[in-house]
């Protein structure tokens, strides 16, 4: 039988919670931590919120993994997020050494590997899943805040 429990479950997970930002007037990424089939970290963007660069979901979901396991690395543990981590959140992910980032969409300015920002030698990763939707939710924010302003 299937597992259930699939990339593209976890992956729907996080645009979940990219949707709350999207609700909150935050860039909309989500991110989701898992371990053992287990979501054990869920954030996204707060940096509006908490006016607080640094408050990205893929830092806010460690931080939520770290306190859930009592301990600072994530091996044994896989990343969803709705976009490419940026640098920032790289080198955070690399510090937490956690074994698999899968992301969503892209981010052709920002993401690691056009800013050439290297993940942890053990760390697979993987690209693309539910891309369409990631971008659509993405694009949607921002014709919704051009047309705002």
């Amino acid at each position: 039988m299937e597992n259930p429990f699939d990339d593209n479950y976890f992956m729907k997970k996080a645009l979940q919670e990219a949707e709350m930002a999207f609700e909150r007037g935050e860039v909309p990424v989500g991110a989701v931590i898992v371990a053992k089939n287990r979501i054990i970290g869920r954030a996204h963007n707060l940096t509006e919120q908490l006016h607080d660069v640094t408050a990205h979901a893929e830092m806010q979901a460690i931080t939520s993994a770290a306190n859930f396991l009592g301990g600072k690395y994530l091996t044994g543990c896989t990343l969803y997020v709705t976009l490419e981590p940026c640098q920032m959140c790289a080198g955070a992910l690399y510090w937490s050494q956690i074994s698999k980032i899968v992301y969503a969409a892209s981010d052709l300015e920002r993401g690691y590997s056009v800013m050439g920002t290297t993940l942890h030698p053990k760390t697979e990763v993987v690209s693309g899943i539910l891309e369409k939707e990631a971008s659509e939710l993405l694009k949607r924010f921002f014709i919704q805040k051009r047309n705002l302003n």
